[in-house]
Formats: C-alpha cells, structure tokens, sequence
C-alpha cells in the first residue's frame, strides 16, 4: 500500500500562527480560516481546483497590515507541499495552464526542480479587491517558491479587474501544481531527474 502523501505544519512567531494539514491526493476538500476574507476565499479556490484537501487554521497581526500573515502564509504552505512530496520521486515534476476568465488570461508554469525561483508579472493600474492589494501574492508565491523549491511563472497575459486576475492566477496555479505533483506511472517510481536527485 503507498503511503499517504500529506503533510501537518505549524508556524508559531510573534507576527503570525497558522497551521496546515495537506493531502496531496484528496478531492478538493478546502477548510481555510486566516482571518483575511480575501485570503481565505483564494485559499478555497485553490484546494478545490487542485484537488488538494487543505485544512488552514491562523491568526497574525493583520490590525497592522496582511502582509505578514500573507507572505507567512506562502511559507507554510510551501513547507507543507515540500513535506507531503518527499524525495519527489515517480512525480511528474513540471506542470502548466493557461487559465481564462471572463476578460482575463494568465500563465502559470512551475518546476519542482529544488531551485527556488519567482517570475510574477502582473501588474495592473488598479489592485485593490476592498481593502486587499493583490500584489501582495507576489510575497505568497515568492515564499512559496523559496520554501517548496521550485521555478514558479506568473504572467498576467491581459486582464482588468482585480478580483479576476487574483482568481486566474490562484486557479492557474493550482492546476499547475496538480499537475506537476501527480504520479507518472512510466517513472515507476524513480526520480524525475537525470542527476538521480531532487532534493540536494
């Protein structure tokens, strides 16, 4: 029988406290409470679309600014897919979508390569959903990024309203990442690299 690929993560500082349960193999099942509605509505978006059963439970200083508890966010997420995947090996490792909705169209491309890289190119004229400035997900996904190691694209190709470009690029990167962390039945088990590693 293979072992569950999942991982528990607690993040406990003087700024923020947050704890993850993650199935990589699970159904979508997301129950997500950060204090941040915005956030937690992302959150949603991702599990769901990834297939990810994703339990987060945390609080921060947010009567100070989200950014903390956002960019923490990013790094115990990142700290719960690198656990969950371990050595990597029999994963497909790079993954890719092309998302629309509605006038927007993003790009996400990922590599879980032990390298940790960020490209975000999503700039827009007008960035607040109410009170949240989405490119504060430019500090989530770097940390992300840093954390799980791994080459992470983001290019907004067009888009216009706020609250879409957020959800295109979380669903994007949720499909990417579904993909990227599925198993490859031809790798029979080995590591998708030709150095025979992805962990050093």
């Amino acid at each position: 029988m293979e072992t569950p690929r999942k991982a528990e993560v607690n993040r406990d500082t003087k700024e923020t406290q947050i704890k993850i349960n993650l199935a990589l193999d699970g159904t979508g099942q997301g129950e997500i409470s950060t204090g941040i509605p915005f956030l937690d509505h992302m959150l949603n978006l991702f599990s769901r679309h990834g297939f990810f059963d994703l339990s987060i439970k945390a609080e921060g200083d947010i009567q100070i600014d989200y950014h903390h508890l956002v960019e923490d966010m990013g790094i115990s997420l990142g700290q719960a897919f690198r656990e969950a995947l371990g050595d990597k090996s029999g994963i497909k490792r790079y993954g890719f979508f092309v998302l629309p909705m509605d006038e927007t169209l993003v790009t996400v491309a990922l590599d879980l390569s032990n390298r940790g890289f960020l490209v975000f190119e999503a700039d827009l004229p007008v960035s607040l959903v109410r009170d949240f400035n989405i490119q504060l997900f430019k500090e989530f996904f770097q940390a992300f990024a840093n954390e799980v190691a791994c080459n992470l694209h983001i290019r907004l190709e067009h888009g216009e309203e706020p609250h879409h470009v957020a959800e295109a690029i979380f669903k994007g990167f949720a499909k990417s990442l579904d993909i990227a962390t599925q198993i490859e039945p031809r790798l029979e088990g080995t590591i998708p690299s030709t150095k025979g590693t992805l962990s050093t």
